[in-house]
C-alpha cells in the first residue's frame, strides 16, 4: 500500500477531484489543509487537518508516515522553505517532467527562479538528471542550452556568459552544448539544462500554460523523500500524483 500526501490550501475541490482520479485499491492519498473539506467520494481519499498544513505534510513524509508528497496549492515559499530545513539542505534541486503537445517528454531543470545559477549547480542537475532519464526509459543525452548562438557571441555580455558556461557545463560532463535551439534539442535529449533558473520557469509556464503540454511535476532530487513540487496554476494534479507514484515504486 502506497499512501501520498497533497497540499490543499486554495482551489480545495481543485485537489480533491485530483486525488480521488488518482487514487486507487493499492494508492490511498491524504489531503492536508487548514480548513474543512468537503467529504470525498473515495475510500482512499482522507483528510489531515493542521493550522500548518506544510509543515505536517513534510513531518509525515520524513517520518515515513507517508511515502510521497505533492506541493499542490500549498504556498511555494514557506512549503519549499520548510522542505529545506526539515531535510537539512541548503538548497533544492528540482527536475520537471514535461510534456509537449506532441507527447515528447523530457526533463528540465532549473524550474527554480533561484536555482542553476552556477556552472557546479548545472553539473549536478546534468547527474540527476540523467539518472532520472533513465529510470523512465527516456534517452540520458543531455543538452545544456544557452541564452544564444556561438555566433551571437560579442553581442551582450550576458548572452556571452550563458555561452560559455553552457559549454564548460558541457564538456565537464559529456552533455551536447544546444545553444539556444530547445526545439531541436527535445528532438533527441531526454534532459534539458537551461541556461538559468528563470529561463527554466519561462519555458515550463510557456509550455504548460500556453503551448498545450503537460507538466507532470518536478521530484526535488536532493532529499532522501519523494516530494514533487506543482504549480497552483495547474489545471490539476492527477499527473503530478500519478509521478510521485512512479518515484515511490522505484525507490522501493
Amino acid at each position: 500500500m502506497i499512501t501520498l500526501g497533497i497540499g490543499c490550501a486554495a482551489d480545495a475541490e481543485k485537489v480533491l477531484a485530483s486525488a480521488e482520479l488518482a487514487v486507487s485499491e493499492d494508492v490511498h492519498i491524504l489531503c492536508y489543509s487548514s480548513t474543512l473539506l468537503n467529504d470525498t467520494k473515495s475510500a482512499f481519499v482522507g483528510t489531515v487537518i493542521s493550522d500548518q498544513p506544510h509543515i505536517a505534510m513534510i513531518d509525515d513524509l520524513r517520518s515515513g508516515k507517508i511515502h510521497g508528497a505533492v506541493r499542490g496549492t500549498l504556498p511555494a515559499n514557506e512549503t519549499l522553505r520548510y522542505l529545506k530545513t526539515a531535510f537539512g539542505v541548503s538548497r533544492l534541486e528540482r527536475i520537471a517532467l514535461l510534456e509537449t503537445a506532441g507527447g515528447e517528454r523530457f526533463f528540465l531543470a532549473p524550474v527554480g527562479v533561484d536555482e542553476g545559477w552556477t556552472v557546479e549547480e548545472k553539473i549536478h542537475l546534468v547527474t540527476r538528471g540523467r539518472e532520472l532519464a533513465r529510470s523512465f526509459g527516456l534517452s540520458d543525452k543531455t543538452a545544456v542550452l544557452s541564452g544564444g548562438r556561438i555566433g551571437d557571441i560579442g553581442r551582450h555580455p550576458i548572452v556571452d556568459k550563458s555561452i560559455s558556461d553552457a559549454i564548460e557545463v558541457a564538456e565537464k560532463t559529456g552533455a551536447v552544448h544546444g545553444e539556444i535551439l530547445i526545439e531541436d534539442m527535445v528532438k533527441e535529449c531526454g534532459v534539458i539544462i537551461a541556461p538559468d533558473g528563470i529561463s527554466g520557469n519561462l519555458i515550463f509556464r510557456t509550455l504548460t500554460f500556453l503551448g498545450a503540454g503537460i507538466g507532470h511535476g518536478a521530484p526535488v532530487m536532493n532529499i532522501p523523500g519523494v516530494f514533487i513540487d506543482s504549480s497552483r496554476a495547474s489545471s490539476g494534479y492527477v499527473p503530478a500524483l500519478n509521478l510521485t507514484v512512479a518515484v515511490v515504486k522505484k525507490n522501493m
